[in-house]
This record gives structure tokens, sequence and C-alpha cells, in this order.
């Protein structure tokens, strides 16, 4: 009799285990998934997945936020963005891979595979090579003239 009485009162009822992904938790037993993790960006806990061999995911920042290591984000990707030495998570191609930072129009640059415009060329002969858009029908890496 007692031991029924002691696994009624430990034992979770149900409404313990109704919260659902990105709900705010406090333990473990609040969510659905049985994981609540911390939040790197402010002190509260949410509810997060759990891998197949049933390990709590941490969480990870999601696109846009500020990092420092491709492993903060949620798309494994922290990248350069426009002319700031900031990094921040981006998106993966369709292809899985990470988008890299490129320069922008005007940026002095050495290869074309530097530009985001993929043209990396001279203007004039003495002048420096920049990154330039694509040009004319066939959008060919040519100079202005």
């Amino acid at each position: 009799m007692w031991t029924l009485l002691l696994l009624l009162w430990v034992t979770p009822g149900p409404e313990a285990f109704n919260k659902g992904i990105g709900e705010p938790c406090e333990e473990h037993l609040e969510c659905r998934s049985g994981c609540c993790v911390s939040n790197s960006l402010n002190p509260h806990r949410f509810c997060t997945a759990q891998t197949f061999f049933q390990h709590c995911l941490p969480w990870h920042k999601p696109v846009g936020y500020q990092c420092y290591h491709h492993w903060e984000c949620q798309s494994r990707c922290c990248s350069q963005i426009g002319r700031s030495l900031k990094r921040f998570c981006v998106s993966k191609t369709i292809f899985l891979q990470c988008v890299p930072w490129r320069k922008l129009k005007g940026d002095l640059c050495r290869s074309h595979r530097e530009c985001l415009s993929q043209c990396c060329i001279r203007q004039r002969d003495s002048s420096p090579r920049r990154c330039t858009p694509r040009t004319g029908i066939l959008a060919q890496c040519l100079p202005l003239n």
C-alpha cells in the first residue's frame, strides 16, 4: 500500500508533459521530449528535441544571430556578412554548404571568387582590381569602358 502511494506521489501527472519544443520550462519533466535546456541568449530554459540516441539537443542560434564559431548556429554556418568584421549565423546552400561571404561592388580583390558577382577586374590598365557587376547579354565579366 505504501509503495503504491509513494509511486503516485513521485510519478508526474499528465499535465507535467504538456510543453512542446520551444516552450519555456524549468525541468526536463515539463517537456514532451523530456529535454529542457538553457538558451545562450538569455537565462531562460526551453524544451528542445532529443537525438536518435535520446540525448537532449543543445540550443543553437538561428540565422541572423551574431556568432564566432560554426557550432554555435542551428545551420552550423557562421560567416562574415558585409564589410564589418562581425560574423553571423547564415543558412546553407541547396548543396548543404555554408554560404561564404564575398566582397561587394567596388571592393579591392585579387581573384573572381572573392567577389559576390564572381567578377574581379581592372577598369584601366593602371587601376587596381575591383569587384564589378557582370555586364552584357550573357552576363560576362567585362570592363565597363
